[in-house]
């Protein structure tokens, strides 16, 4: 009875954390809306007894919302809890295809007859699952990580618009420093 109490107030957070992403007024604000919403989503894939989904799904989003918040610091020269701006753009085509996007869902869940269960669930579940996703993707799964780093330090590297070189010199020993942008760092 706890654990159904607890699932349904997840989706309560889940589904109000997913609507404040677009009621906000900040990238930031939005930013942590979303990362709730999904961390709520994988709790409940949690109490489900799927702790591999549930694990990856908030690893998963909590790093992407971690990316989302690096590149909008570096790319839009933003900062991002400061910065008023409204998330959505023509908002009545947005509301009308969600709702009939919502509706379609809805009635395909309800009204298509599900399959039954052909033999027996595995004993093991999560690893069988694990199995699956796994097996021949492994060495793409591997490869993923050190491409994601390689990705932000790249963008890090070409969103700077000065660098310690800029300032000290190629050998770094230039002084005083000089800044190209003044006002910067280091004035």
């Amino acid at each position: 009875m706890l654990i159904a109490i607890v699932f349904w107030v997840l989706a309560v957070v889940a589904v109000a954390a997913g609507v404040a992403v677009f009621v906000v007024d900040s990238m930031a604000r939005a930013t942590y809306a979303l990362a709730l919403s999904f961390i709520a989503v994988g709790v409940q894939i949690l109490l489900l007894g799927q702790s591999y989904l549930g694990i990856i799904t908030i690893l998963m989003m909590v790093m992407e919302m971690a990316v989302m918040a690096v590149y909008m610091v570096m790319f839009m020269g933003m900062n991002p809890a400061l910065m008023p701006m409204d998330m959505t753009h023509g908002k009545k085509t947005a509301i009308g295809a969600a709702a009939g996007v919502f509706v379609l869902l809805a009635a395909g869940a309800l009204l298509v007859p599900w399959p039954q269960r052909r033999g027996s669930a595995p004993e093991d579940l999560t690893h069988m699952l694990g199995r699956e996703i796994m097996g021949e993707k492994m060495l793409v799964m591997a490869v993923m990580g050190p491409v994601m780093v390689a990705t932000i330090v790249a963008g890090v590297v070409l969103a700077a618009h000065r660098t310690r070189y800029d300032r000290l010199g190629d050998d770094l020993r230039r002084r005083p420093a000089e800044d190209p942008q003044p006002g910067g760092v280091g004035r």
